[in-house]
C-alpha cells in the first residue's frame, strides 16, 4: 500500500471520532439544546452554529478521502468498487448537510416558537443530502457484508448487516416519528442518535480493517 494510500485511509478514520466528540460536545453545551428531543443537525443554526456545519463539511471531506483510499486499497473482489463509492456517496451527504442548514426546530436556538413547523428550501435540501447519505452508509453496510461473507468472514458480516438494520430502522423512525411530543419522540431521537453513533463506528473499523490487511 503506498503513503498516499495509508494517509487518505488515515483521513476517513479520523472522520468518525471527530464527528462523534465534536458534536457530543455541541450537543450537551449548547444553550437551549436538548439530546433527548433535538437533532444534531439543528446545531448548525444559532450563533455558534459554523461550529456544526464546519463539523460536517470537514467530516464529509474526511469520509471522501477514506472512501478514495479504500478504492485503491481494494484492489479486486466483491465490494470493491461499490464499496468506495457508497461511502463516498455518504461524504457527499454530509457535505450536502454542512452547505444546506437545517431549519430552526422545538425551540432551538432559543428564541424559536417551540412548535415551529416551517419547512425552507435548504432546511428541505438538508433532509434530501442527510437522507442519501444515511441510505448511502446503510447500503455501504450490506455491500461489505456481502464480501466479508464471500470470504468466509461471518462475524464482520453480521456487523456489517445488523448495523446497516440498525441504521435503517432508526432513520425510518427519525423520518417519520420525530414529530410528536413526549415519549415517542424522545425515544425516535435517541434511538437515532445511537445509529449515528453505530455507523460512524463501523466505519471506523472499516477503514481500520482495510489497512491492516492492506499492509505488505
Amino acid at each position: 500500500m503506498s503513503r498516499s494510500t495509508s494517509r487518505l485511509l488515515a483521513a476517513g478514520l479520523v472522520a468518525g471520532p471527530l464527528y462523534i466528540v465534536v458534536g457530543t460536545i455541541g450537543a450537551l453545551t449548547r444553550p437551549g439544546f436538548d439530546p433527548t428531543r433535538d437533532d444534531w443537525s439543528l446545531l448548525s443554526n444559532g450563533e455558534l452554529g459554523w461550529i456544526q456545519v464546519a463539523l460536517f463539511i470537514s467530516t464529509g471531506l474526511l469520509t471522501l478521502a477514506g472512501a478514495v483510499g479504500m478504492w485503491r486499497a481494494l484492489a479486486d473482489g466483491r465490494a470493491s468498487t461499490w464499496g468506495p463509492r457508497l461511502v463516498a456517496l455518504f461524504g457527499l451527504g454530509l457535505i450536502g448537510a454542512g452547505i444546506f442548514i437545517a431549519d430552526p426546530a422545538r425551540g432551538f436556538p432559543p428564541g424559536t416558537p417551540a412548535d415551529a413547523h416551517v419547512i425552507s428550501w435548504h432546511g428541505l435540501m438538508h433532509f434530501v443530502s442527510g437522507g442519501v447519505g444515511f441510505l448511502s452508509l446503510i447500503a455501504a453496510c450490506m455491500t461489505f457484508a456481502r464480501r466479508f461473507a464471500g470470504l468466509g468472514q461471518t462475524g464482520w458480516a453480521a456487523y456489517s448487516v445488523a448495523t446497516g438494520a440498525l441504521f435503517f430502522a432508526a432513520f425510518v423512525g427519525v423520518a417519520t416519528g420525530s414529530q410528536p411530543g413526549g415519549p415517542v419522540l424522545v425515544l425516535v431521537t435517541l434511538a437515532f442518535t445511537a445509529a449515528v453513533v453505530l455507523g460512524w463506528a463501523w466505519l471506523s473499523a472499516l477503514v481500520v480493517k482495510v489497512m491492516v490487511e492492506s499492509r505488505p
